[in-house]
């Protein structure tokens, strides 16, 4: 009798899922605990709390979380069915089976497939019934729900898939899979940490450019529920309330499924096309695809430089540079010893044998030439990243934080001031090497510190209407006469921060944005504190805004040490956006200078001529004594100086 191979076998479709019904029932058991404690809830507190809305976002909720889920059940799925492929006589006896190869992956994808989604399906019919005892049913939020969980499950496992096929280690593939949906961010974070140490005021910690790339994080951020609320209001025994309830929602960015989903199928495919080829022999092998073994190998090696590189200057040299910035050649040197070690040790799993030195000379000269290459490339800035300062035309909003302020600008409201930044941070670049020589110096050092020298940091972050962002920062050192000559960075900045324009900024005036809701007032003297309401914080908003005029307040003094001139006192003012759009808040310190507004705390009753005491007066004990520092310090409080702490410009949403 003539033998058939088939493409598809029920048997060993059965067979795995009553061999590893364990972790399908499991995975059902625990998924099933949400919808019986949403029913509990419900017998408890009334069978209509929940309406069908709050029910959709709730389902939308676990359609955001299936993705952290399906990362780890999808892979003990995958590796469930897929673990013949790492033991020698298992594959030998499965590939003698009369079954093709093709056969044996629909079984097997199928039946892993399907132990995927048993537990998703076991909760969604449960939750199914809990709405319809509610009376929540919403068939919309269903369909969305079943068809995203589909999606997502499908590339997670498809992902697995193909992880199991490129390695024959059943102890490589979480670690192949893991890398596989996480290399994208650990390199961002990698290249960028690393790139710090070079590039003259480079800041970003992390870009997301290629986020897309780690599946996990990408749809963690991208897809969530978005809620539509009205204001409802209800009249009770005690009186009227206002809340708002939850009238529909959506699932923002839900097309993302469907793309992965693609991907998942592209995936499938490949992993059938390396299945069809591979070799039996390849069982326990770390990487069973031949051409992959070179990737496995330098890529080993060149994320072991990064990271080890990085560790062992932090260990060994760290505390022996000079300056904020890495010394090139210690450096390369750390890179060459953990690449070398990566190197070797890739070259030892693949070959599962320590005996990997000779005749690998080449391999490892490579590694060295790419270590050498990477830190020429960032420590000469060959890419222009530390000149780079965007385009007007490309820029869709601007933050910058400097003199103890943080404000945002956007091109359309505030040209003139964008354009002061922009020309602001091209004269720092132009001087990088003015200001790197003067911190490995040690010029900016505390003890440094006198009436003609400071330091001060600088932050700019640039929005480009493109999504992307290009983070600055700086730390530098400013001299009273470099402030006096037009074109050097110190003038520019003393320009921008003291203009009229950013003094007016700091405290929202004429800012139709920005309400003043209240504020506190502490008095020292009296160690009480006040809450302020929205008229008396206007009123006090309004007496600064006069000394302001009067130039009694709002002028940053760069080498001011000393606050003994001061009033010992707190003042801080509250701001709402529009509609509960955002807050924002500043922190005036108050001077004698500062008439209009000592007066006004007194018309208000919130303050006396006895409250009205500087630092100095009431802690003398704390400041200089002598006539020479008395005089010195007093005429750097005395001049109308006032601070203000997290003041914001322009439309920017700076929550407390």
């Amino acid at each position: 009798m003539q033998s058939k191979t088939s493409c598809f076998n029920g048997t060993l479709f059965r067979k795995n899922l009553t061999r590893f019904w364990p972790l399908w029932g499991l995975a059902a058991f625990i998924g099933a605990l949400f919808p019986l404690s949403v029913l509990l809830d419900m017998a408890h507190r009334g069978w209509h709390t929940y309406t069908a809305p709050e029910f959709t976002q709730m389902y939308y909720e676990v359609v955001s979380a299936v993705p952290v889920i399906s990362l780890v059940y999808a892979a003990l799925c995958a590796m469930a069915v897929w673990s013949y492929l790492y033991n020698a006589r298992s594959v030998g006896l499965m590939h003698t089976l009369p079954i093709r190869r093709e056969g044996l992956f629909l079984t097997n994808f199928l039946s892993g497939f399907a132990m995927t989604l048993i537990p998703y399906a076991v909760t969604g019919l449960l939750c199914v019934i809990v709405s319809l005892c509610g009376g929540a049913f919403d068939a919309r939020g269903l369909a969305v729900t079943v068809l995203a969980v589909l999606g997502e499950s499908f590339f997670y496992f498809s992902s697995a898939t193909f992880v199991c096929f490129i390695t024959g280690n059943a102890f490589a593939m979480p670690a192949l899979y893991a890398l596989l949906h996480f290399l994208a961010v650990l390199l961002d974070w990698l290249i960028s940490s690393f790139a710090q140490g070079f590039i003259f005021g480079f800041s970003t910690n992390y870009t997301g450019a290629v986020e897309w790339l780690s599946p996990t994080v990408y749809l963690a951020h991208n897809i969530q529920p978005l809620g539509t609320y009205e204001e409802v209001t209800q009249a009770y025994a005690s009186g009227t309330y206002t809340e708002h309830v939850l009238t529909s929602v959506e699932l923002e960015n839900f097309w993302l499924v469907g793309v992965y989903a693609l991907a998942g199928l592209a995936l499938a495919a490949l992993a059938l096309v390396l299945y069809r080829s591979r070799r039996s022999e390849t069982a326990g092998d770390v990487v069973a695809v031949g051409w992959l073994r070179p990737v496995f190998r330098y890529g080993v090696a060149g994320l072991c430089a990064l990271l080890g590189g990085q560790l062992l200057y932090s260990l060994f040299w760290y505390g022996f540079q000079t300056g904020s910035y890495y010394d090139t050649l210690p450096m390369v040197v750390c890179l060459l010893v953990a690449g070398t070690i990566g190197y070797y040790g890739a070259s030892m799993l693949l070959a599962k044998s320590l005996k990997v030195f000779r005749g690998s000379w080449k391999g490892l000269l490579a590694v060295l030439a790419g270590c050498v290459l990477v830190c020429c490339v960032l420590h000469f800035d060959l890419l222009g990243v530390a000149d780079r300062v965007p385009e007007a035309s490309q820029i869709r909003s601007v933050d910058i934080r400097v003199s103890d302020n943080s404000y945002t600008f956007t091109p359309e409201q505030d040209a003139d001031l964008v354009e002061q930044v922009r020309a602001l941070h091209q004269a720092v670049a132009a001087e990088e090497a003015y200001i790197r020589e003067t911190e490995a110096a040690g010029y900016t050092s505390s003890m440094d510190e006198s009436p003609d020298n400071s330091h001060t940091g600088l932050s700019i972050t640039y929005t480009l209407k493109s999504g992307a962002k290009v983070d600055r920062w700086y730390f530098l050192p400013i001299t009273r006469d470099r402030m006096a000559q037009p074109g050097t960075y110190d003038h520019l900045l003393d320009q921008f921060v003291n203009s009229e324009a950013m003094k007016a900024r700091r405290l929202h005036l004429d800012d139709g944005f920005w309400t003043v809701a209240g504020g506190s007032l502490f008095l020292s003297i009296r160690d009480q504190y006040y809450d302020l309401g929205s008229r008396e914080a206007s009123a006090i908003l309004e007496a600064v805004g006069r000394d302001m005029e009067a130039g009694n307040w709002g002028t940053y003094d760069w080498f001011a040490s000393d606050n003994g001139g001061d009033y010992a006192l707190e003042l801080s003012l509250n701001f709402d956006g529009p509609d509960g759009e955002g807050h924002d808040y500043i922190t005036v310190v108050v001077c004698p200078a500062m008439t209009e507004t000592a007066q006004c705390l007194k018309r208000l009753g919130l303050a006396s001529d006895e409250d009205l005491v500087t630092y100095r007066e009431l802690y003398p004990q704390d400041y200089p004594q002598d006539d020479e520092d008395t005089a010195y310090y007093g005429a750097q409080s005395g001049n109308g100086t006032a601070e203000v702490y997290g003041a914001s410009g322009g439309v920017a949403v700076s929550p407390l």
